[in-house]
């Protein structure tokens, strides 16, 4: 058959280039059957070394300063094509028969080798060697990515999957060469945010014993209530740590965490009523190790995606003066309360995330961004991580008078005080330096503040731990009903905390606050708490007034007797 075909071969770009294109082809597009018929193989081989053969094919062809036209275009099919398993084979036996050809020219050429003389066959051929290892590495490496991000945690639909989301296309060596250097941990993120996956789970991966000592969360679904979920938990951990493995730089932890991160606040931007995806694009953020890549990140976000929702949302609070109906949460801002209450939560997490990346950052390295030696080649856009590295530092003071109000606008949200206007309690210094640009230098209060300003600051603060206490007394009484998960929303922070931490940056005696918190306490019957915030304080918020009176009086009866002292 051999002769055959060398004596009907007019023309060498007529049949064996064809040839070997169209058996490629058929190969290629026939994954499934291949895998099942391991004699296709063989076949396969005895294919391509009945051609390779050829001096048509090859040695006339073939460039002894250059890479064989006959193997490159085998190589080109494989890297092109999405049947990563066929390709990964047809690669391997590529690979095979390039090695027998380069053993029987070696054979061939060694008497006629000198000392000195210039590149031979040999050389040439080797050459194609390693351009063979080269692929098989990587398609090794696609074969496994598309394992993984084609794999499912469990039949119970997460919160992400009920929402439209596009299917994982198919991969291919090509795709991720073109994708930029953060395309591989880029297609992770979005399977991360199709199977709603937590931080803690992507951590188990790096290490696969952790996962031993009991079942992890993801995302809310406990796989392992049922022993076949169970099961899919550990396939899915192995092809994690697989993944980790073949990509070690570009899966590295902290830069998939700033993939995920920004693929849940995407998300969240097109659907703002799933408040979940923002909270867990924050719990992504807060995973990022490195500082510089941690501020970018925050910034960019900031700037991007919430900004413009919380200026809305001000604006909003500030003209109604109390926290808005739902009606008026989803004209102006674009999401309906509670999603706004969530929100602005989120908002004073990120800020306090960005200024605490800021202080570190300044005792840390910037990052190495390494490649895999298989995939230095990459092209395309510029990565997330490079992006975030590129931002500017934050002027410290303007995000501090941000995260002021944000904790405002979320206690006014979340406790839904009303006569309250939350611009109201900064001048026009303060007003006039919200959602400018973080990096800028603007002008901020300072000095004395006027006496009517600190008597409005005072009157919200005590607004607010009286809204705090009314809602503990309100968990103490539904311990255990339905409504107890609204009320003790109180516990996603420590409020009180908070509240004198306020009590500081709006220039308010710390002191009063923390008596007025302590004297409600007491007035609402929650004695217990009220002694154990009094002896962590020694005693002092309530030293000079009666017990009698702390228990039975009311509370501004109690507030008279504090600010007589």
């Amino acid at each position: 058959m051999r002769f055959h075909l060398q004596e009907k071969a007019f023309s060498k770009q007529v049949i064996f280039f064809p040839s070997q294109s169209l058996l490629l082809s058929v190969w290629l597009s026939k994954e499934k059957d291949i895998l099942h018929r391991t004699q296709s193989v063989c076949c396969l081989h005895a294919a391509l070394s009945l051609l390779s053969k050829m001096t048509v094919a090859v040695d006339e062809l073939w460039d002894s300063q250059s890479v064989s036209p006959w193997w490159q275009q085998m190589r080109t099919a494989c890297v092109q094509s999405e049947n990563n398993g066929a390709a990964l084979l047809s690669a391997y036996i590529g690979h095979s028969v390039t090695a027998q050809i380069t053993d029987s020219i070696a054979e061939k050429k060694f008497s006629q080798i000198t000392v000195g003389a210039d590149t031979d066959p040999w050389e040439a051929l080797s050459l194609d060697t390693e351009y063979w290892k080269l692929l098989l590495k990587q398609l090794e490496d696609c074969l496994i990515l598309q394992t993984l991000l084609h794999s499912k945690v469990g039949k119970k639909r997460s919160q992400a999957s009920s929402v439209q989301t596009e299917p994982p296309g198919r991969l291919s060596v090509k795709k991720l060469l073109e994708g930029g250097k953060g395309g591989i941990a880029d297609s992770v993120a979005k399977w991360v945010f199709k199977q709603d996956l937590s931080p803690p789970f992507l951590r188990l991966g790096w290490k696969k014993e952790e996962s031993e000592e009991g079942p992890p969360e993801t995302g809310g679904i406990i796989v392992a209530e049922v022993e076949e979920d169970q099961t899919e938990l550990e396939t899915i951990l192995e092809l994690l740590h697989l993944a980790y493995q073949q990509f070690p730089c570009s899966l590295e932890l902290g830069i998939l965490h700033a993939h995920c991160c920004w693929e849940y606040v995407v998300q969240w931007n097109k659907y703002p009523e799933e408040a979940h995806f923002l909270t867990r694009s924050i719990d992504h953020l807060r995973c990022i190790d490195n500082a510089h890549v941690q501020h970018g990140i925050a910034l960019m976000m900031w700037n991007t995606f919430i900004v413009k929702r919380l200026s809305a949302a001000t604006y909003l609070m500030d003209k109604v003066g109390k926290a808005p109906k739902d009606r008026l949460c989803r004209r102006d801002v674009g999401m309906s309360d509670a999603a706004m209450t969530s929100f602005l939560g989120c908002c004073s997490d990120l800020l306090q995330i960005l200024m605490e990346a800021d202080v570190r950052s300044d005792e840390m390295q910037l990052p190495v961004l390494d490649t895999e030696d298989a995939w230095v080649s990459v092209e395309g856009q510029i990565s997330l991580v490079e992006l975030a590295l590129e931002q500017k530092h934050i002027h410290y003071p303007l995000v501090e008078h941000h995260s002021v109000l944000c904790t405002i606008l979320y206690g006014i949200m979340k406790f839904s005080m009303k006569s309250v206007k939350p611009l109201s309690l900064f001048d026009s210094k303060g007003k006039n330096a919200f959602f400018k640009d973080l990096t800028s230098i603007q002008l901020l209060p300072s000095g004395d503040v006027d006496p009517g300003l600190l008597t409005v600051r005072h009157q919200f603060l005590t607004k607010l731990l009286t809204a705090v206490v009314e809602a503990q007394c309100s968990s103490q009484k539904n311990r255990g009903s339905p409504e107890e998960s609204v009320v003790l929303s109180v516990k996603d922070r420590d409020w009180p905390a908070l509240a004198v931490d306020l009590a500081q940056h709006l220039q308010v005696n710390e002191d009063v606050v923390r008596r007025h918190y302590v004297c409600e306490l007491y007035n609402y019957g929650l004695d217990h708490l009220g002694e154990e915030v009094n002896r962590s304080q020694g005693g002092a918020a309530m030293t000079s007034v009666p017990l009698g009176q702390q228990k039975e009086g009311s509370s501004r009866s109690c507030l008279t007797a504090f600010y007589a002292l």
